[in-house]
């Protein structure tokens, strides 16, 4: 069905006026319903995004241990996927506003602009008609006029000349008159005709020529901006259509992660993380005090039970009920005895004095520099503490060879330097492996403690039963195999005299002996050496009778006496 509006609407400008002017407000009213669909999204990505990280786990948090847990981590991926599900929306957003606001804000100026011409040209066309109008409309008035005039003169002419008393003069006058009027009439109606017939062509070029013409220009405008909306609305659906395939694997993802919870593997690691290595509570002794029914009532045999019930009394002491609370860790497997009389001393005792002897452990120096803070995880049970210790000892690991790798570069780099001078200067390089040198020795030196720690941890749950209210208490099974062990244990950390210089040595740079069982030494300084490097990068050295320490071996080049008989190492 065609309909044209120059034709059909020929005499409705001005309504065709009036609803080009809504059209343009209809595209405008719907780039305005995209733009807040468009802010809406962003609005919605950014909200998905603050929610998924504010569920992020924490760094350095207890957080981060609980997501060793599957459903812990099924719910990070969930995050995770839900953080890509908002980046979806954004994209939404981005097309939204890149493929319909701004092509329809632009195209709402163009479309103005065209519009405005149109109806420019028609409102010229339509002056111009009325224009020729009103001169067609003057020059007939005043053929009307003439016409009127030249009629009066007439009958003014023939009044005279049937008059016997008015002169040939008078006569002849108005005869000349009525003449010259009726000739102004002619030259009017010239005129007129010539005005109407040359209205009559401009208005049928008006009506089926200009005025279809740009009635025609304003209805392919029109439909061009219908269309316009019509595609913006299909991109509109295609923009929503577009993200549905990753949407869809967003939620693929998450049901993913549901689906890898296995409750067997979180149980498993329940166990690691709580198992405290202890071995169960054995069976409670009996304690039977039905001995004191069968005794005899007289004096000896009285005084005969009162002497022998001393020790039963003394052995129930050292029972344990289920329901009784202990707090302290007792370790009571006895040392060496010099006579049956002579109480016996608990090892934890001689272990507490052995630890804190100044003279005694040169050998675990190490253990003693990292004291007994948190991070040594000492309240944790020995099991947890082990994996504990373990975890930092890697992490060290992983740190020191991030340093060899760094010193290791840098020491290319300086050889490069050496090499090509002009590429800068090998000196340069000199202060950043020196501290690299001083970070590698104090993680090797954290390292050593833990190493130490985790190693004294088996041999104390070696020591320990577990009671049947959980606290620690003696294992009589391994007394025997202690006693015989403890001399030995005592012998070889007995108090010692002065150990023997073995040489001298030359601090090559200074050094801060920030941890206990270190010692500190400027550049240049001359020290005895009275333990060599057993392998783990530390000398020992003594500056007079009351300093002795360690130092980093690649700090200070030694000067060995070839005379003089070496330290003993004990570890």
């Amino acid at each position: 069905m065609s309909c044209r509006w120059g034709t059909e609407l020929w005499d409705q400008f001005d309504n065709l006026e009036k609803h080009t002017h809504w059209g343009i407000e209809f595209v405008e009213k719907y780039t305005k319903f995209v733009k807040e669909r468009s802010e809406i999204e962003i609005s919605y990505a950014k909200q998905i995004r603050n929610l998924s990280k504010k569920y992020q786990p924490k760094k350095n948090s207890r957080e981060e241990d609980e997501y060793k847990y599957t459903s812990c981590r099924a719910f990070l991926m969930t995050l995770n996927e839900l953080n890509d599900y908002a980046g979806q929306h954004e994209v939404m957003a981005e097309d939204l506003t890149t493929h319909i606001i701004c092509e329809l804000t632009r195209y709402i100026q163009e479309l103005k602009a065209e519009r405005k011409s149109h109806f420019h040209d028609g409102r010229r066309a339509q002056q111009h008609i009325e224009n020729s109008w009103k001169q067609l409309e003057s020059s007939k008035r005043r053929f009307e006029r003439d016409c009127k005039e030249a009629d009066r003169a007439q009958q003014y002419f023939d009044k005279i000349d049937a008059d016997i008393n008015v002169t040939k003069a008078d006569v002849e006058k108005a005869r000349h008159q009525a003449q010259m009027k009726h000739q102004v009439a002619e030259d009017s109606k010239n005129e007129y005709l010539t005005f109407l017939q040359k209205f009559n062509k401009e208005q049928n070029a008006h009506y089926h020529t200009l005025i279809p013409h740009i009635f025609q220009k304003l209805q392919e405008m029109e439909e061009k901006r219908i269309e316009r909306v019509g595609e913006s609305m299909k991109t509109y659906a295609e923009v929503d259509r577009k993200v549905l395939p990753i949407v869809g694997k967003c939620l693929d993802g998450m049901t993913k992660a549901a689906e890898s919870i296995e409750p067997k593997m979180v149980s498993r690691h329940v166990v690691e993380s709580y198992k405290s290595g202890f071995e169960p509570p054995g069976d409670v002794e009996v304690e039977d005090y039905s001995l004191s029914m069968r005794r005899t009532v007289s004096e000896s045999s009285y005084l005969n039970s009162q002497g022998e019930s001393k020790p039963s009394r003394s052995n129930s002491r050292g029972k344990l009920w289920p329901f009784i609370k202990r707090n302290k860790v007792r370790i009571t497997p006895s040392v060496h005895k010099t006579s049956p009389q002579q109480p016996s001393e608990p090892l934890s005792h001689r272990l507490n004095e052995f630890m804190t002897s100044k003279h005694k452990m040169q050998c675990l120096r190490s253990l003693k520099r990292g004291g007994s803070g948190p991070e040594d995880c000492s309240h944790l049970p020995p099991e947890q503490r082990r994996k504990k210790l373990q975890a930092k000892i890697n992490d060290i690991n992983k740190e020191i060879q991030k340093e060899m790798d760094q010193r290791d570069a840098l020491s290319k780099m300086k050889d490069v330097y050496i090499k090509n001078p002009h590429m800068g200067d090998a000196n340069s390089v000199d202060p950043r492996l020196e501290e690299i040198c001083q970070n590698t020795d104090k993680l090797q030196l954290d390292a050593r403690k833990y190493e130490v720690i985790s190693m004294l941890l088996v041999f104390t749950v070696a020591l320990h039963v577990v009671s049947p209210d959980g606290s620690y208490t003696e294992d009589h099974s391994t007394e025997h195999h202690l006693k015989s062990r403890s001399t030995d244990f005592d012998d070889d950390f007995d108090y010692e005299d002065t150990l023997p210089t073995i040489g001298t040595c030359k601090s090559l740079y200074p050094f801060e002996g920030q941890n206990e069982g270190t010692i500190s030494m400027t550049e240049g300084e001359l020290l005895y050496v009275i333990e060599e490097d057993k392998g783990d990068g530390w000398t020992r050295v003594r500056r007079n009778e009351d300093e002795e320490g360690y130092v980093p071996t690649s700090y200070i080049k030694v000067f060995f006496d070839t005379n003089a008989k070496g330290a003993m190492t004990y570890i």
